[in-house]
Formats: structure tokens, sequence, C-alpha cells
């Protein structure tokens, strides 16, 4: 076979044409070909991003109303937690009576736990209380507990005089004051929700008293 240099132009020129389609045709399987797949699924993928981000940008006016709703929602559920606590806030409970006696000018003398009532959502807690003050007062105190934004229900009152706190069927007798003229006992039962654990059954709360 001839070599290169020994061969006429015409054939020289047909050998460098047919190696340069040769490389031609395999850089285009190999490296070209590959190049343009990447290309095309690059493109793909941006032509779904765009389609993506034009579906949400739909939202975006509505963006702001949610965010309105979600504020609204999570001052509703602040309201309700503190009417009807998620959690057994006992001591709390305590503190706020407390401080309504306090404010009244009614001496509060004794809790007594009873066992609870799981419901269907929610746990009455009720205290058996005693208290005493001038007759006012104590109207006042009531009608404070009526008002108050966690729920309280009194009931089974029992009113008498201070010479006779045993009518009102008042566990002990106390040095009470000169202005005071009334002795009450009664249940107060306060409210939780369900989140916290129900009470084992057959295992019901022992009363246990708080005295003042």
């Amino acid at each position: 076979m001839a070599n290169f240099s020994e061969m006429s132009g015409i054939k020289q020129l047909g050998l460098l044409i047919t190696v340069a389609a040769v490389l031609s045709t395999a850089l285009y399987f190999t490296l070209f070909k590959s190049q343009r797949d990447a290309n095309t699924t690059a493109q793909q993928n941006l032509d779904a991003k765009l389609h993506e981000n034009a579906e949400l940008e739909s939202y975006r006016p509505k963006l702001a109303e949610i965010e309105r709703q979600l504020a609204s929602l999570k001052q509703q559920l602040e309201i309700e937690r503190r009417i009807v606590p998620d959690e057994k806030e006992v001591d709390g409970f305590m503190k706020m009576m407390d401080a309504e006696a306090v404010r009244t000018g009614v001496e509060l003398r004794r809790y007594t736990a009873k066992p609870t009532a799981a419901k269907d959502f929610y746990t009455e807690v009720p205290f058996e209380m005693e208290l005493d003050g001038p007759y006012y007062s104590m109207l006042n105190f009531f009608d404070h507990v009526g008002k108050l934004e966690r729920i309280v229900n009194v009931s089974g009152l029992l009113v008498s005089s201070t010479k006779k706190p045993g009518d009102a069927k008042a566990k002990h007798t106390y040095q009470y004051a000169p202005n005071e003229s009334v002795v009450a006992t009664c249940t107060a039962t306060t409210f939780f929700s369900h989140d916290m654990e129900p009470p084992a059954a057959g295992r019901p709360g022992q009363p246990a008293a708080v005295k003042r």
C-alpha cells in the first residue's frame, strides 16, 4: 500500500475527507450526542420547574388571606385554652379563686378535691369550698366568679350566719371578723380538655382537703 505522501492529490484529499467523516461520526455519537441529550434533559427539567412555578404563582394573592386565617385560628385557640385549659392546672385554678376572694373581701378557708368525671371531650374537676365574709362581699365574689374567662360552675351553695356555720355544713369554725356575717360552702367545678390522660378505671381520686 502506497504511503500517504506517494498518493496523488485527489487520493490524499479523499482520504482526509474520509478520516474527517469518521471522526465527526465518532464525535457525534459520543461527545456531541451525549451533550445534546443532557441539554434536552436540562431543558425538560427547566420547563417542568417553570410550569410548577407558574402554578404556585396563582396562589400568591391568596397567601395573605391564608396567613390572616391562621392568625385568627391561633387567637381562637388561645382563647379556648384559657376558657377550657388542656392541662390540669389545679394550682392556677386555686390562685384564680384566691385572687377573686381577696379582691372582693372574702376569706376562702378550704378546698377539698372531689373525684373527677371524664366526659366525651372534657373532664370535670370539682372542689368543695368553704368561705366566709360580709354578705355583699360574698355576693360580689360569686358574681365575679360567674364572669371569669375560664369556665367555673358553682353548685350546691349553702349559706348560713357566722353564728351557726354548721347550718352551711362548714367543717370548721374560725375566728370571724366583726364585719363578717355569712358562711358559705359550695362545689366549684372547673374543666380541662381531653389532651390530658383520663383517670384510670377503678381508681377514683381521693378527696384531699386544703385548709386556709
